[in-house]
């Protein structure tokens, strides 16, 4: 493997972060955050009430992709989750091992936080990431569907 080094995001990084999420957006072909929204992930990550940590991987000085995080709490294993919000690397960088790399030192961060378990989710069009993440031995839950209230539905949810 190459140069691999794979370390926590500082404040310094937040911009490389959000060009990180920009780059993902595109690739799920999706809007990335506006001005206003990269300014709550900037106080998100590294402000005063932090909601989530960033592992950086980087081949030589290089960034090649990040992993995005936080901690839920499951009530079942009465342990936190480590949930992974967001993985991705860039398209040159695949079929290195770095997606690997960064699961693995994610696995490391949840043993350390003595998570029960370490949840994600993928667009079920992906599937070269589902064939990947299966590999390594994740069981795809069919069973279990996202359920979300956004927009207007969540304002008037919010209101009764």
């Amino acid at each position: 493997m190459p140069d691999l080094t794979i370390r926590k995001a500082e404040v310094t990084d937040a911009d490389l972060v959000i060009t990180f999420i920009h780059a993902l957006a595109k690739y799920e072909k999706l809007e990335g955050p506006d001005r206003e929204a990269e300014a709550r992930l900037r106080d998100h990550g590294w402000g005063d009430a932090r909601r989530f940590e960033v592992l950086l991987a980087f081949e030589g000085d290089t960034p090649a992709g990040f992993a995005l995080y936080f901690y839920p709490y499951s009530t079942f294993t009465a342990r936190p989750t480590l949930y992974l919000e967001d993985l991705f690397v860039y398209p040159e960088y695949r079929g290195r091992g770095y997606g690997k790399s960064l699961l693995i030192e994610l696995a490391r961060v949840a043993a350390e936080n003595s998570c029960g378990r370490m949840d994600w989710m993928v667009l079920d069009w992906n599937d070269s990431a589902i064939k990947f993440y299966e590999g390594l031995g994740a069981e795809i839950k069919d069973r279990w569907k996202l359920c979300r209230l956004e927009g207007t539905a969540l304002s008037a949810m919010a209101t009764e």
